[in-house]
């Protein structure tokens, strides 16, 4: 519609004042020729006008101050005598310049009139006309042809639309049902778009996040299939040791505590299973408790109450544990972290130590971090099962941390609850079958170290 409305008009405009530069100069000419005459009579302007053989107008006019024709340069019906009504006349004989044209895709229609003066006094009116049939075809051939180009960016625009659209809406359906068989559960779905615009863009980072929920859905079944693994051990248990006292007639006394004390002891570890947990699962989904810059919680506290809690259990296995801490050793988490952390790590070094063995625990400042170490001379971890330690329910020697009550949920409260403050945990052996130590560096809090 631009196209075609646009530089016609102008066009249209740009022939109109070339018009009106034309016939004003045309007009120009014949007052030049009358410019010597006190006034207009039909002699002495048929006179004044008989040496002007071209004027390059179609029809000129000249009247007296009243409108009367005195001059026709058309021969034949010529309109000597008669009185002009043409607006353009009345509006000369007022005294002003008057120009119009049209244009009706025939030709442009142009006409002008000025007045004659003769001492400041209007004497008579100049009237041209013209009818111009070539300028009106140049105009009409130029819309012609952008009414051609038109119609050929038209189609060049609808088929290049159409590709477009059917590029774009192609990868948005393989998007979409992409997205359409995740949510249905199928994670293993991946959107296959090309190139590297937006599109293919959203579609790379749905793949990731597909990666991503393929991984957590497979943790998730992994964990539910463990944690239901591991809760019913201790249900099979308990209900096979109730089953045996209810279908045993006249049981004796010891054997019916002994059966009421394991299962005291599968409870206990059913509730350790559900504790453990518990801690994941608000590990997991954030609320645990956030810490600023000015939560400070003195490591060596901690430790004292820690070792005096597991100094019962070490006694009974023969295991010798010991501690040091730095006083300046204060970290930036709160006192539930660092208590479960020094717990969990010093248990397991209690749980899986030798009789006459050792567990020492150890904190001290290097630069902005608290160094805790809990080391032992246990049975040590197999190097090959070290990257897998802190996985949720693994075990080294199922059957001995089974026996031991362990759940294997222990060391990954610790580690989810060391990262969880910006921290990190590791694992070295001290040789093969002489211990292990764990390394658990926290961030120093404000006023802790050196001051």
């Amino acid at each position: 519609m631009l196209l075609n409305t646009y530089p016609l008009l102008v066009s249209q405009d740009l022939v109109f004042k070339s018009k009106e530069t034309s016939l004003r100069g045309s007009i120009k000419l014949i007052e030049a020729s009358l410019s010597g005459l006190e006034t207009l009579t039909v002699d002495n302007v048929s006179a004044a006008l008989s040496s002007m053989t071209e004027t390059g107008v179609n029809r000129l006019l000249v009247t007296d101050p009243f409108g009367r024709i005195l001059y026709d340069s058309r021969k034949e019906n010529g309109a000597v005598g008669m009185y002009a009504f043409y607006s353009e006349i009345a509006e000369a004989l007022w005294g002003n310049d008057a120009f119009y044209c049209t244009y009706d895709e025939q030709g442009f229609f142009s006409r002008m009139a000025e007045p004659v003066i003769y001492h400041n006094e209007i004497v008579g009116a100049v009237y041209v006309y013209e009818y111009d049939t070539e300028q009106a075809k140049l105009l009409k051939g130029f819309q012609q042809n952008l009414m051609t180009i038109s119609l050929v960016v038209a189609v060049l625009v609808m088929t290049l639309s159409f590709a477009l659209g059917r590029m774009l809406t192609g990868s948005i359906t393989n998007l979409l049902t992409a997205i359409r068989q995740v949510r249905e559960g199928s994670y293993s779905t991946r959107a296959a778009v090309r190139g590297s615009d937006e599109i293919a863009q959203i579609a790379a980072e749905f793949n990731s996040l597909t990666d991503r929920l393929a991984t957590t859905e497979n943790a998730r079944r992994r964990f539910v299939s463990d944690a239901s693994h591991e809760m019913k051990t201790p249900l099979a248990g308990i209900q096979l040791m109730s089953d045996s006292i209810l279908q045993t007639e006249n049981m004796d006394g010891a054997t019916v505590r002994e059966f009421v004390s394991d299962i005291g002891q599968e409870a206990q570890r059913l509730n350790r299973i559900t504790e453990h947990l518990l801690a994941l699962t608000r590990l997991d989904s954030g609320s645990v408790p956030a810490v600023d810059d000015r939560t400070a919680t003195a490591v060596a506290e901690v430790m004292e109450r820690v070792v005096r809690m597991l100094a019962v259990v070490a006694r009974e296995k023969g295991v010798t544990l010991t501690w040091e801490c730095a006083q300046d050793a204060v970290v930036r988490a709160t006192e539930d972290d660092v208590h479960q952390i020094l717990y969990n790590l010093m248990e397991n070094g209690i749980k899986y130590s030798t009789h006459s063995g050792f567990v020492h625990a150890r904190a001290a400042v290097e630069q902005d971090m608290v160094v805790i170490t809990v080391e032992d001379n246990g049975i040590g971890i197999p190097e090959s099962d070290r990257p897998h330690i802190f996985d949720r329910f693994y075990r080294v020697d199922k059957m001995r941390s089974r026996a031991e009550g362990g759940t294997g949920l222990g060391l990954s409260i610790v580690k989810d609850a060391v990262e969880y403050r910006g921290g990190t945990i590791a694992v070295d052996g001290r040789g093969e079958k002489a211990g292990t130590v764990f390394t658990v560096r926290l961030p120093l809090a404000e006023g802790g170290g050196a001051e």
